[in-house]
Formats: C-alpha cells, structure tokens, sequence
C-alpha cells in the first residue's frame, strides 16, 4: 500500500483509472450486440480504433499541456470530454454516431490518462513508482471481475444504451474524488518547458489519427477499401515518426524502443479480445455474458502481473520479456478453443495467462520511461509511448480484422497474428531494459 502522504490521492487515481477500465471491459462484452442492434457491423472494428486514434491527438496534447501547466487541468478537460462522448454514444441513433461518441471518449481518456502519468512523476518520489503503476493495474480487478457479466446482464435483460449512460453518471464523482486528493500538492512543473512546436505536434498527431482511422475503415472494406488502405499507410509512415521519439521504429536502444514495445505488447491484446467475444459466441455458442467472464478472467491476470511486479519480486527484463512470453502462449492457447475438440475450458485458462504478461509488462515500461525521462519531459515521453500505443494497436485492430475477413472470417488468422505480435514484442524487450540512462532520447524536430 503506498504511505500516508499519498493515500487520498492514491484513491482517486484508482477511483478515475477503475472508471476508464470499466468502461472498457463493458463495451468490449457488448459491442457485438450494439453493432447488431444499429445494423453496424461493417463499423464494428472502427467502434474500437475510432477511440484509439482520437487519444493519439488527446496524447499529444495533453502531454505537453502537462508539462508545460501540470497535469491538472488536462485531467479536468479530458473528464469532461470522456462524460460528453459517454453520452453521444448512449443516446447513438445509428452506428457513426456511436462511433463519434467513441472517437470524442477517445479524446477524453487520452488526455486523463498521459497526464496521470505526469502526476504520478511530479507527486510520488522514484521508489514508490512500481507500486503505483501496480496499483493503477489493480484498479482493473474490480471492473474485470463485474464489468463483463453486468454488461452482459444489461444487454441480454435490459438496453445495452446504459452502460454508456450508467458509466457518465459516476464520473464526476470520481473526479472529485481525484481533485480533493490533489490539492495538498505541489502540481506545478519544476522547470520551464517551451511553449513551441505545440502547433506542428497537432498537425501530425491529427494526421496520424487520420491514417489511423482510414487504414482501420479500408481494412473493413474488403477490395474496395484498398484505395483508402493504401493512402492510410503512406500518410502513417509520414506522419508517425514526428510523434514518437527517434529511433523509435527502429527500436533504438533506451527510451526509443518503448513506445514500439508498448504498442506491440497491447496491440496484440487489444486486437485479440476484439476477435475473442465474436469467436466464442458465434463458434462455440456462448452467451454474451460467458464470453465477457473469459475476458475477465484475462483481466484478473492483467490485476496479478501487477501486483507481483509491484512487490518488487521480479526484475524489469523478467517482467518485460517474461510478460511477452506468457502473453503470446496465452494468445495461441485461446486460438486453440476454434478446435471443438478443444473444452471451452481453456479459454479460461489461456486468457489469465495472457493478462498475467501484460500486467507485468505494462506498468513496467511506465516505470522504465519515468525513470529515464529528465525533469519536465515526463510528459513528452510519456505521451510518445501513448501515441506508440495507441497507433500500434488501431493498426493491430485493422490488420487482424482485414485478415479474418479476406479470409472468410476465419478467426484463427486473426489469432495468429496477434501472437506474432506478442512474439515481437519478446524480441525486443532486451532493447529497453538495458539502456536505462536518464536523458537517453533526443527531442524530435518540431
């Protein structure tokens, strides 16, 4: 538990992180019904990647806005946006508006979450980090272990339109709770950071949110989004390099490996558990509500990586490159359940393995790029590993969703490449770990 000094504070960080992951293990359980119901599936991958791509915007700039002001007023305008895109989608009449009220909570929790980060670097002191981020981890425990099934229940006995409302509601509260641990610390930045070069980072973060979002829609297109795939890809290769640290998509040792690392590691996951539900519905018959509690289950062993890592009994290169290995074995043992030879029963194990590798991955690479990063630039690289995760992961979503559908929905090719993912991921984890001098990045050209 962290000490006394920090307690009121710590309980609203959990407060306002266990909101967003709610939020996002409910939508993930019933979104297959919510595309049915607005006769939207074409756009079903989009509802997810539309939320991606506008947090690499929001990343962007509440990174800066972060450094240059503290990181309390991102928190507060990114609330407020989270609250208003929660109900554009509740009230969604048809599948894009839903899908806009996704991109704009996109833009809220891009701006909560990177300037979280920045609180954490500016409030608690270097040791107290681990525990921090493994706190941040276990305030998933709760959402995955009631999330999935009440947004089950909701969808199967209600109208899935209120887990967008009912989450809105509970908001506020939260960012009370997270404003009145806040006020008995000094938020404001230690140094003096540029205002400059905020103007050209938006241009190319909204550009890159842009090919973000046409590679996700061509994708579903099948042959007639090639067009639109292509310019996706050329625009990305353009425009992602500006956001990310140098070095980065090279995966140059130190601070430049981690936004790819990131990227690859909760790409693959992402991109699984959008397949997952649809594959244990339509393939072996599960109800909406069994389905979300394998995504539970995966979610607990997010919960328990974390937690193990926060305690200080395993080293970084054991959490990052032992997390990668259990999420891809994870990930092929799920594939596995596509054979009916196969008991269901163990995708209750695989998912568990899987979220054990990335909770110890995960807040790991947040601790590395904190403790790497010098004074006043916690922000620019905290949100150059969100912008790396965010990108990563749309692109994860749209390829593996081009691949199960040029397929003929086979979901096993889907799979499989979010275990190659993970295999990456595994790979370059040596480059992260052992370069851990303070400073190490070099400032990308404005």
């Amino acid at each position: 538990m962290v000490s006394a000094p920090y307690r009121a504070l710590s309980f609203g960080l959990v407060a306002i992180v266990t909101l967003l992951a709610f939020e996002a293990m409910a939508v993930a359980t019933a979104m297959p019904v919510v595309a049915r119901e607005l006769r939207g599936m074409h756009l079903y991958n989009l509802a997810f990647s539309a939320t991606l791509a506008a947090s690499v915007i929001a990343t962007v700039l509440g990174g800066r806005w972060s450094d240059r002001r503290g990181p309390v007023e991102p928190i507060s305008v990114g609330v407020a946006a989270f609250v208003a895109g929660l109900l554009l989608a509740g009230f969604a009449p048809t599948m894009e508006v839903l899908v806009a009220g996704r991109f704009v909570q996109g833009l809220g929790a891009g701006l909560t979450q990177v300037a979280l980060y920045v609180l954490v670097a500016r409030v608690y002191p270097g040791a107290l980090h681990p525990k921090v981020f493994a706190l941040f981890s276990a305030a998933w425990v709760v959402p995955s272990m009631v999330g999935p099934a009440i947004a089950g229940f909701v969808v199967e006995n209600a109208d899935w339109r209120w887990i967008f409302l009912g989450v809105s509601l509970i908001v506020v509260p939260s960012a009370l709770l997270l404003w009145r641990g806040a006020a008995g610390h000094d938020l404001r930045p230690g140094v003096t950071v540029p205002a400059s070069g905020l103007g050209p980072k938006l241009a190319w973060a909204t550009l890159t949110a842009v090919a973000a979002a046409l590679i996700q829609y061509g994708s579903a297109l099948r042959l007639a989004g090639l067009p639109l795939l292509a310019a996706g890809v050329v625009l990305l290769a353009v425009a992602l390099p500006k956001l990310l640290l140098p070095g980065s998509l090279r995966a140059a040792p130190g601070l430049p490996t981690a936004p790819v690392l990131r990227g690859l590691a909760f790409g693959s996951l992402t991109a699984a558990q959008v397949l997952i539900p649809l594959m244990l519905m339509n393939e072996r018959g599960l109800s909406a509500t069994q389905a979300g509690i394998v995504l539970t289950v995966g979610a607990l062993g997010w919960s328990t990586g974390s937690w193990i890592k926060g305690r200080g009994r395993m080293s970084h290169m054991t959490a990052i490159r032992g997390g990668a290995a259990l999420l891809a074995i994870g990930l092929a043992l799920v594939t596995l359940v596509l054979v009916d030879a196969v008991p269901i029963a163990v995708a209750y194990v695989a998912m568990p393995v899987a979220g054990l590798g990335i909770g110890a991955l995960h807040p790991t690479v947040s601790v590395l790029v904190l403790e790497m990063s010098k004074k006043g630039e916690e922000g620019h690289n905290s949100a150059a590993v969100g912008v790396g995760e965010s990108v990563f992961t749309v692109v994860a979503v749209a390829v593996s969703g081009a691949l199960f559908t040029a397929t003929g929905e086979t979901y096993a090719v889907g799979l499989l490449f979010t275990v190659a993912l993970a295999v990456l991921a595994f790979a370059l984890a040596p480059r992260l770990v052992r370069s851990r001098a303070a400073g190490t990045m070099e400032r990308t050209a404005s």
